[in-house]
């Protein structure tokens, strides 16, 4: 799948791509993919075990990282501000999903792979936005 997602983007006219660095590009999408998949999984894990918060903050993460991903699969309606505002928000949820997981990580391993994902989403991202063009 990385190296069709790969050739999909570079059969794309690079004018689309609105200077966003493509290897960084799809590591961000590949993670947010990760982080909306863990983040479910742990968000039903969690249901029934008095873990509402958790559960509701998976749940938004879910939501943040596959918003994220689907807006960079779309290169034709870039506006970089408008990107780099939702690379903030998908960094800011994903520490905050980290963070709540990390307090059961030592009880519930679902918890503790959700953290990893979302922390490693989260550096994908940082490093994304540093390679995008404000031209």
């Amino acid at each position: 799948m990385d190296s069709m997602m790969m050739d999909m983007m570079k059969s794309m006219p690079a004018d689309k791509m609105m200077g966003m660095e493509m290897s960084m590009m799809q590591e961000c999408i590949e993670t947010c993919s990760a982080a909306a998949m863990a983040a479910t999984m742990c968000a039903d894990s969690d249901t029934g075990a008095d873990m509402a918060k958790c559960s509701s903050m998976c749940s938004n993460m879910a939501d943040v990282a596959t918003a994220m991903m689907r807006m960079m699969m779309r290169p034709a309606g870039y506006d970089m501000a408008s990107m780099r505002a939702m690379m903030m928000a998908c960094v800011e949820m994903g520490k905050s999903c980290s963070a709540e997981c990390m307090m059961h990580a030592d009880m519930d391993e679902h918890c503790r792979m959700c953290a990893k994902a979302c922390d490693a989403m989260v550096m994908a991202c940082e490093k994304a936005m540093s390679s995008m063009s404000m031209a």
